[in-house]
């Protein structure tokens, strides 16, 4: 196999690190520094199809592999990623360099991907089909699940290689082979970690960098089958149109601007401490990240009190230094922040703390957390997914007006409340339109249980059994092992003419 390298840009296509057919190349840079990082390419149509290609040739052998030694070899996999360390601190280090995560999060993220492996490994093995009653004597009736052939996989920039491994992970499991189309951002940190992938048949899981015109080439060809796709609402809205016109799955993670209630019955300083993380972790770059707090009013005070206080704490600075608040993605980013900042400041809410470029920061694309109050619907930061370390704090009366509140958003991917009501905590279950609920412990997941939004956040789920089915098709069978004519079979008997009309 090819050394990766960072001042080359590579394609990873049959387990080797292969140069680009065309010049369309960018400069990677560090966003904390500025500084040159490496080189990416952007993938043309010769890249992807020798991609498609082949995946083609490695799912014709993959899908005849039966259940239990694909799932070995998916836990082979998964062994793999557990004891490469070198690589994997190589991942994680590019990752800080390439989009700012400390460096602390960036092994968690990794620390979080074997296990998916082994999850769906399991799953699948043990989950092929089903046997119904049947509808008549002589007759097996059954559904069987297959792959559909090469899935697409678009990656975003904030969690590339986890949420990489929860849609590759299922479609692998369900015996598809994989295309990966990392987000521009943090592409030197996915090619690097796909020499993981080596463990497997070459040709199986596929890197190929680039832009919306290469997510677009995978998506529309003819030789992939089905799509999962993180991003913004309105990619994600192009990328399902594009799928329906072809009758291809696909599953749609767009995003959200989820809402956090603090209940007068919330414990203080548990909710502070945890609103701190459900709103800075990422820098906010995060698709669950509470942006809009709605916070009653008799404990308003309080935990804006303590949560400020709590915030002044973090610091910021370089992912490779110790720090919590790393820099934004992109200067595009860190300006669609700024602007709803200033929006919301010029219409009447408080800036409480933040809302300015940290003056020890100036080069690079950092932006202080942020927290607002007095805002109100007519501010743009209660309509549009900030992405960025912003607290938008709106007072309210009681609980009820609070969850309209919550739920008056085009967005419903997740919702959280700090409460120790047990009623309150069955009502937000009940009544929040997200497709995930958090009780006290924002943004925690479990691959055993579906991830995916309501209304303009996606469509699909990903983990559980549910991400698995993402990637299969269903067959209804029915065998009738002694076969013989069947009365209601043509052609008619004659008193089937006349017998309901004596």
């Amino acid at each position: 196999m090819a050394t990766f390298n960072t001042d080359t840009a590579l394609r990873f296509i049959n387990c080797d690190y292969l140069p680009l057919s065309n010049a369309r190349v960018r400069e990677v840079l560090d966003p904390a520094t500025l500084q040159r990082v490496g080189q990416v390419g952007l993938c043309d149509e010769a890249d992807v199809q020798a991609a498609i290609d082949a995946a083609t040739e490695a799912q014709k052998a993959w899908r005849l592999i039966d259940a239990k030694t694909r799932a070995a070899r998916l836990h082979q996999l998964a062994n793999a990623i557990e004891q490469n360390v070198a690589c994997n601190r190589e991942v994680a280090r590019l990752m800080t360099l390439e989009m700012g995560k400390p460096f602390p999060e960036a092994m968690g993220e990794l620390a979080n991907c074997a296990p998916i492996f082994r999850y769906y490994a399991e799953m699948a093995r043990d989950d092929a089909g089903k046997v119904a009653g049947t509808t008549q004597i002589g007759s097996f009736q059954h559904v069987r699940y297959e792959p559909y052939g090469v899935s697409v996989h678009i990656m975003p920039f904030n969690f590339p290689i986890l949420l990489m491994c929860w849609t590759v992970a299922a479609s692998l499991a369900a015996g598809n082979a994989c295309i990966v189309k990392p987000a521009e951002a943090t592409t030197l940190c996915t090619l690097k970690f796909m020499e993981h992938f080596t463990t497997l048949l070459p040709g199986l899981v596929s890197c190929v960098p680039g832009d919306a015109v290469t997510a677009q080439l995978l998506v529309k060809s003819s030789g992939t089958h089905a799509v999962a796709f993180t991003g913004s609402v309105a990619a994600g809205k192009a990328v399902a149109v594009a799928c329906a016109e072809q009758m291809k799955p696909c599953v749609i993670e767009a995003g959200g601007s989820d809402p956090l209630i603090i209940s007068k019955h919330a414990p203080l300083e548990v909710a502070a401490a945890g609103a701190v993380t459900a709103a800075f972790h990422l820098s906010g770059q995060i698709c669950t990240s509470a942006e809009r707090f709605y916070v009653v009013d008799e404990i308003h005070d309080e935990f804006v009190e303590r949560f400020a206080e709590r915030t002044r704490a973090l610091r910021i600075g370089h992912g490779l230094e110790h720090t919590e608040i790393g820099p934004m993605v992109s200067e595009a980013a860190r300006n669609k922040v700024m602007r709803l900042v200033d929006d919301a400041v010029a219409k009447g809410a408080t800036l409480v703390c933040g809302g300015r470029i940290p003056p020890q920061h100036t080069v690079g694309w950092f932006y202080e957390p942020t927290i607002l109050t007095g805002v109100t619907g007519d501010m743009a930061i209660l309509q549009e997914e900030c992405f960025g370390p912003v607290a938008a704090i709106c007072r309210v009366s009681d609980f009820d007006e609070a969850v309209r509140l919550a739920n008056d958003s085009p967005f419903g991917l997740g919702a959280s409340l700090f409460s120790t009501d047990l009623a309150e905590a069955m009502e937000a279950a009940e009544r929040l339109e997200a497709g995930m609920v958090w009780v006290n412990n924002p943004l925690i997941d479990n691959d055993a249980l579906p991830f995916g939004g309501w209304k303009a956040s996606g469509l699909g789920r990903e983990l559980g059994r549910q991400g698995l089915e993402a990637f299969r098709r269903s067959k209804m069978v029915i065998i009738d092992h002694q076969p013989k004519i069947q009365d209601w079979w043509y052609p008619y008997a004659d008193d089937v003419f006349y017998r309901d009309q004596v």
